[in-house]
């Protein structure tokens, strides 16, 4: 096993070494635009990018609260299981989360996907009707980018194909803008 770690971390080192910069940075100018004009922040995903999305939001929620400086509004579409499931059973899958953006989305607030193939329906559908009411996308995918990328006005792709390293270069990315963001947050 010993053997395998290292090639795993060597790997994990040679696809962050090919991080899109440009994408992350356009990624943390939507995100501090968000903020500055008291825009929602909605973020979503599936199975392990749910998780990403729920820690994401949990990240900008507790790690960038900084005492005197205003705050991120922010929550995470598939954290409420009763919500997703009713919808999921009533009407579709596909629409769980822009059932709830009926409810809360408007033009200006901004929807963070995580989808490693950038092609999950629900969250696909989720663009498209974020963006047919004037919200922002900001997208974290794998692979090609998927169908996201003709919904998402910026799409920051994971450069692998396999699903686990995405997720940990999704990870690494949001750990690492919430690091920059906080200290931008304080020098203001």
């Amino acid at each position: 096993m010993k053997k395998y770690f290292e090639d795993y971390m060597r790997r994990a080192g040679e696809i962050l070494s090919k991080t899109p910069f440009d994408e992350l940075n356009g990624a943390i100018e939507l995100l501090m635009s968000a903020r500055a004009e008291g825009r929602w922040i909605f973020a979503a995903g599936n199975g392990g990018s749910a998780a990403t999305a729920s820690h994401f939001v949990n990240d900008f929620l507790k790690g960038l609260s900084v005492e005197g400086k205003k705050r991120f509004k922010i929550m995470a579409l598939a954290d409420c299981v009763p919500v997703v499931s009713a919808i999921a059973n009533d009407y579709s899958y596909d629409a769980g989360f822009v059932e709830q953006l009926k409810n809360y989305g408007t033009d200006g607030d901004l929807l963070v996907v995580y989808s490693g193939s950038g092609n999950s329906g629900n969250v696909v559908r989720a663009a498209e009707y974020a963006k047919s009411i004037g919200m922002k996308v900001l997208a974290f995918t794998g692979r090609d980018g998927g169908r996201l990328n003709a919904h998402s006005d910026v799409n920051c792709i994971a450069p692998t194909e396999v699903m686990e390293e995405i997720e940990d270069v999704h990870m690494v990315w949001e750990h690492a803008m919430v690091c920059g963001i906080r200290e931008k947050i304080k020098a203001e």
